[in-house]
């Protein structure tokens, strides 16, 4: 294997965690991989002599061309504004959908007020743990000054009215049994075709099988928006170990989807209620 293969290959390792950051940052599924294919290019036009650590160096060149394309973005919009009436911006409805479904529309609303610097500094220490002497130099600031950034977007954050996410009430109750070992409730929450998989391989089928192997279990998980979707969080200590995408129709479960590997959770933003 090439030198030019090795770096490739680490990068593709980086790449959802690196795809999840631009998403958050930008709202926007299209300019998220153009900002990650740029991380790229930057890499291979340099490569990673010097690079102590690959990861943070990718996270932080995304992060700065994520900035520079918010600051563009909300120059052009002035500019735009005061030329002539606002159009639909040629937006992909189905992209922005997914988008929502997968970030959580509440989230994006409230992102989309906070300015650039914010927005950065936000996305990267309170999702996906960045420290602020890492996010310092992307935004130009001392530390301190990266951490008023995030504290003046948490508290906008904080202070939006959220609505309890559809089916909490079944996720609750789903986990209350599961610790008691409630066998007869679990199967009252379970659909008849029930599907557990453990990244993405299947498991257990059915309502029973499902039910069996929870009873008793869920000491340590707790809701939780996966991508902000329902789920369950499961934390040892304060680490979140285990993430599970919950499917409901019906007030019923259909799909529990755990996610183990590190490697994808990483790329994940889980949130715990």
């Amino acid at each position: 294997m090439t030198n030019d293969d090795v770096l490739a290959a680490s990068f593709e390792t980086n790449r959802p965690r690196l795809r999840a950051v631009a998403l958050r940052m930008l709202g926007s599924a299209t300019e998220a991989d153009d900002a990650v294919q740029e991380a790229w290019l930057r890499l291979s036009r340099t490569g990673d002599d010097g690079v102590d650590n690959l990861a943070a160096w990718l996270t932080t060149v995304v992060g700065r061309v994520c900035l520079d394309m918010l600051r563009q973005r909300t120059a052009r919009r002035e500019d735009e504004y005061a030329a002539e009436p606002p159009g639909d911006g040629g937006s992909d409805p189905e992209q922005e959908a997914l988008l929502a479904d997968s970030v959580g529309l509440a989230l994006l609303v409230v992102l989309e007020t906070l300015t650039p610097a914010e927005r950065l500094a936000f996305v990267l220490h309170d999702l996906f743990a960045v420290s602020f002497e890492e996010i310092a130099p992307i935004v130009g600031r001392s530390p301190d000054a990266a951490r008023q950034l995030a504290s003046r977007a948490r508290r906008r954050v904080r202070a939006t009215p959220a609505e309890a996410p559809a089916g909490r009430e079944v996720v609750d109750a789903f986990l209350t049994a599961s610790r008691g070992g409630e066998l007869g409730t679990l199967l009252t929450l379970l659909d008849p075709d029930v599907e557990m998989r453990v990244d993405d391989i299947v498991k257990n089928q059915g309502s029973a099988a499902v039910a069996r192997y929870f009873a008793g279990r869920a000491q340590a998980a707790r809701p939780a928006l996966v991508d902000g979707a329902l789920g369950i969080a499961v934390l040892r200590g304060t680490e979140i170990v285990v993430a599970v995408r919950v499917g409901l129709t019906g007030g019923r479960i259909t799909s529990l989807d755990a996610i183990t590997d590190p490697a994808v959770l990483v790329g994940t933003v889980i949130a715990p209620l």
